[in-house]
């Protein structure tokens, strides 16, 4: 895993999704998604298979976890490549993967990919998939950001 991964491929991929309305838990592209399933789609497109499946989450399931876990940031940090904590100098780079918690005791509970320095891609409850502008609002909840691992090399064939 590195640093260097294409972002071009992520950021497309993520546009792909666009107009894809909100489903809990779902991760079908045109069908439905949250904002764990598009991150889960957009890596099945880059990647392959998911690195491991998601259990089933209810939409609170972030304020029930237990004290002193992050379930979002602990996956994350098992499969992706982690470049940032809650810091005010981080600029999101396209591609990235930006974890958010809506308030500072509490684990993240969503999550988008940036595309430029100040928009990303999210779905979220009573929207489809969209691009939106990185507000000053979304930068203060940002708690984490991680890059998608490089795409495993392709066998001559």
């Amino acid at each position: 895993m590195g640093l260097d991964t294409n972002p071009d491929l992520f950021v497309t991929l993520a546009r792909s999704w666009i107009g894809t309305p909100y489903r809990h838990q779902a991760s079908l592209k045109g069908v439905g998604c949250d904002c764990l399933g598009l991150l889960r789609g957009v890596w099945r497109e880059a990647l392959g298979p998911e690195p491991e499946a998601a259990p089933p989450y209810a939409a609170s399931w972030a304020e029930s976890a237990p004290p002193g876990t992050d379930p979002l940031a602990q996956a994350a940090r098992r499969h992706l490549v982690p470049v940032a904590g809650p810091r005010a100098d981080y600029a999101p780079r396209p591609g990235d993967v930006l974890l958010f918690r809506f308030r500072a005791h509490l684990p993240a509970r969503h999550c988008a990919i940036a595309t430029g320095l100040g928009t990303m891609i999210h779905a979220h409850d009573g929207a489809a998939v969209t691009e939106v502008a990185l507000t000053g609002w979304w930068r203060r909840h940002l708690a984490h950001a991680f890059r998608f691992p490089e795409p495993a090399p392709h066998p001559a064939g």
